[in-house]
């Protein structure tokens, strides 16, 4: 266990514990909930719960849990398609269900853990859990990626996702038919002011821009090609959500299960369709394309027929 001291800054005077702590440690505020129930936040000397509210000017005494530290199990998985390989990089095709690299509370099948299986070499620098990772996609957001091979690689794709001179263009479905059908949108993402598990568009938070074109319409959704410009988490699912839009199927983000249920879909219907970016070897242009997996190629094809 490790203790912090730290005083409470006049903006956070009023808040919530859980609140204002997890602005404070960058923590989640069910973690910092649970570290509140377990008496391990003082305020002034004195318990304090998470409903409790903070004064400013106070001291603060948190006592925090070791790190736990997260293993990489060599495990092949199923679905994930290799589309390129070479010495710096290797692209992959990801498939529903799988996360990037494994973390605290996922059990499941991850990209890092399964180019181990495969006996793929990847870039060492970062965390050891994260070797080779410059981007992510959500588990149950499907399409193509990269990770990093050699350091080189780790270095110049952290580097050019950084600075936005990464191509990442996504197809979705989302619910209704937004106006207008070509746009941009520019709106500020933070965690979920109630909700721990979700994203929303808040007031001071990550600069997040997303463009988007309508290029297909359907009686109950749109069909839409859209360029990132920024890498926020679930920023697609929560732009559109935002717009009252949702990604089809994305139930978190307050889409219509009954129009999910009658495509057969059991997530978001987001998929990353294209990636291009200068090679770390060469600095050539190079994109790479992944294809719909059967869910959600169903699902759109159910759409088209109805209309």
């Amino acid at each position: 266990m490790s203790g912090r001291m730290l005083p409470v800054p006049d903006g956070l005077d009023g808040m919530r514990v859980d609140a204002g702590l997890a602005k404070l440690l960058g923590l989640s505020r069910t973690a910092v909930a649970d570290l509140a129930a377990a008496g391990d936040v003082l305020l002034d000397g004195y318990p304090v719960g998470k409903s409790d509210r903070l004064t400013a000017g106070g001291l603060l005494e948190v006592t925090l849990p070791e790190p736990r530290t997260v293993e990489v199990v060599a495990e092949p998985v199923e679905g994930m398609r290799i589309v390129h390989d070479d010495d710096d990089i290797v692209v992959i095709s990801k498939p529903v269900g799988v996360a990037v690299h494994p973390s605290p509370g996922w059990t499941g099948p991850t990209v890092v853990g399964g180019l181990a299986a495969a006996g793929l070499r990847i870039s060492t620098s970062g965390a050891a859990e994260r070797q080779g990772v410059v981007h992510r996609l959500d588990a149950g957001t499907t399409g193509v990626m990269v990770v990093a091979k050699s350091e080189h690689a780790y270095t110049v794709l952290k580097r050019a996702f950084k600075e936005r001179t990464v191509d990442k263009g996504y197809h979705a479905l989302v619910q209704g038919h937004p106006d207008p059908t070509k746009g941009t949108i520019d709106a500020p993402i933070d965690r979920h002011p109630r909700h721990d598990y979700k994203f929303a568009v808040v007031a001071g938070g990550r600069p997040s821009v997303t463009h988007y074109e309508v290029v297909e319409a359907f009686r109950a959704a749109s069909f839409a090609h859209i360029k990132l410009e920024t890498g926020r988490t679930h920023q697609i699912r929560v732009h559109f959500a935002a717009l009252r839009h949702p990604c089809v199927g994305d139930l978190t983000y307050g889409a219509d299960p009954v129009l999910a249920k009658r495509l057969g879909l059991t997530r978001q219907w987001l998929h990353a369709r294209t990636l291009g970016f200068a090679h770390p070897a060469d600095g050539r242009w190079v994109e790479f394309e992944a294809e719909y997996p059967a869910d959600l190629a169903d699902a759109l094809e159910k759409l088209r027929a109805e209309s």
